[in-house]
């Protein structure tokens, strides 16, 4: 892979290539990718999807769409210290292509903002409540008419995927979705493969899939165009990842790592005692110890402390990339920048009192077990009466369950595939109390 190609400005629909030097620099291309999602419905619903505890009421608990803006900030400080290294490296980028560091921090900003926008209510549980509808639940009655790709697409249904036909989809008088850059794209696509063969190696390229069936000539089409290298063969579909996913990946792993963390400490989930002791030793070589005693409460420490280890984890990130960037560029790296972190077991450390005190707490079981039912009842409502209408059998009930589809989701889909997962999809991109909202209504709990 070379960096010219993996740099693209082309977007969905363009006959030509976008130069660098041509492009406007109070409004260039890839900022220009933020802001389209910025703007997106779909980024909009993220405010009221929660990033740990679905449901909650608590003001100061992170939904995803401020854990979505976290990343990006993260992210664009990886990218501009990886875009200042990767210029003084290759100089033909910036005085030949006119390439600056700060366009590799829009690209990785602009990909980790939109790196949650597939993502279905209730956590990563509203991932399984779709697939198991599907391979344990009512949905199993569809097995036998889909192929395996397409049907190992709804059983592991993928918040990632899910993202890619967000950002690409064509819809009437909508063509390519929000016409977001090649080079942002390949960013995004932490999973450049399709869902089948499930993990076939250890590579981290290979641990989900990160497009539907539906979408796969345009995915490689944006693979190709850049440059990725294929890893598979035959008729499976997969490709060795853009240089800059590494980097979306480990602002999010470092977000969610400190900040889910910080979130326990503040709803009492994690003892501050203990916090301190893991958050220390991240932060030992840049705290300052007299600025540190003067912070009285605990919101205030724990904040320090979070910039701090923030920090620490940016550089060392940082560091990890540019130390195996031939290897990368190669498709010869096949493991997140975290793994190979110097401060790797101090997050896996937090990681796994995160788990055990935040992930398994009572409030998330009990809020995740309610997501688990209103999620299913929904897909079963609407993939029935969706198909009833096809077949020619819709009920008045079926009728009145397709009326509460809002006006861009009420389309005809003449493939049984395409309708499985269009309704999927439409659950997917209701927010916590949407689907709630929704739930109460078909089974005649809404109060009025």
């Amino acid at each position: 892979m070379n960096w010219e190609q993996l740099l693209s400005l082309k977007r969905q629909g363009d006959k030509g290539k976008r130069l660098r030097v041509e492009q406007d620099d109070t409004r260039l291309g890839f900022e220009v990718d933020y802001d389209r999602i910025i703007f997106s419905a779909a980024f909009r619903s993220l405010q009221d999807k929660t990033q740990v505890i679905p449901l909650s009421k608590t003001d100061f608990v992170h939904t995803r769409l401020t854990h979505s803006l976290e990343v990006s900030v993260v992210g664009r400080s990886l990218g501009r210290l990886v875009g200042k290294k990767i210029l003084e490296k290759y100089p033909h980028l910036k005085e030949v292509h006119g390439y600056h560091m700060n366009d590799f921090g829009a690209i990785v900003a602009a990909a980790s903002l939109a790196h949650d926008i597939g993502n279905p209510p209730f956590g990563h549980s509203g991932e399984k409540a779709i697939g198991e509808y599907f391979s344990i639940g009512k949905g199993q009655q569809y097995k036998d008419q889909l192929n395996p790709k397409q049907w190992q697409d709804l059983i592991d249904f993928e918040g990632n995927a899910n993202g890619f036909s967000v950002l690409t989809a064509d819809r009437p008088g909508i063509e390519g979705g929000l016409r977001i850059s090649f080079a942002t794209l390949g960013a995004f696509m932490k999973y450049p493969k399709e869902s089948l063969p499930k993990k076939p190696t250890k590579n981290i390229a290979d641990k989900k899939y990160g497009f539907f069936q539906s979408d796969k000539v345009f995915f490689e089409e944006v693979a190709a165009d850049m440059g990725l290298i294929p890893n598979k063969s035959g008729k499976d579909i997969g490709f060795e990842r853009h240089p800059l996913a590494y980097l979306v990946e480990a602002a999010d792993d470092i977000c969610y790592t400190i900040i889910d963390f910080e979130d326990g400490i503040n709803l009492g989930l994690v003892q501050e005692e203990y916090a301190l002791e893991y958050l220390i030793k991240l932060v030992k070589d840049s705290i300052d110890s007299a600025k540190y005693s003067t912070l009285i409460t605990k919101e205030d420490r724990i904040s320090y402390l979070r910039a701090l280890a923030i920090g620490s984890l940016i550089n060392d990130a940082v560091r990890v990339f540019i130390e195996n960037e031939e290897a990368i560029l190669a498709g010869k790296f096949p493991y997140a920048l975290t793994d190979k972190s110097k401060y790797k077991a101090q997050m896996d450390d937090i990681i796994k009192l995160s788990v055990k005190n935040i992930y398994q707490s009572r409030e998330v079981i009990e809020k995740e077990i309610v997501g688990y039912q209103i999620i299913q009842t929904l897909l079963d409502k609407f993939i029935s009466a969706m198909n009833n209408k096809f077949n020619g059998t819709a009920s008045n009930y079926d009728q009145l369950i397709l009326k509460m589809l809002p006006e861009k989701h009420n389309v005809e889909k003449e493939n049984l595939y395409d309708r499985l997962l269009h309704i999927c999809h439409y659950v997917s991109m209701l927010t916590d109390g949407n689907a709630l909202e929704l739930f109460e209504t078909i089974n005649g709990t809404k109060k009025s």
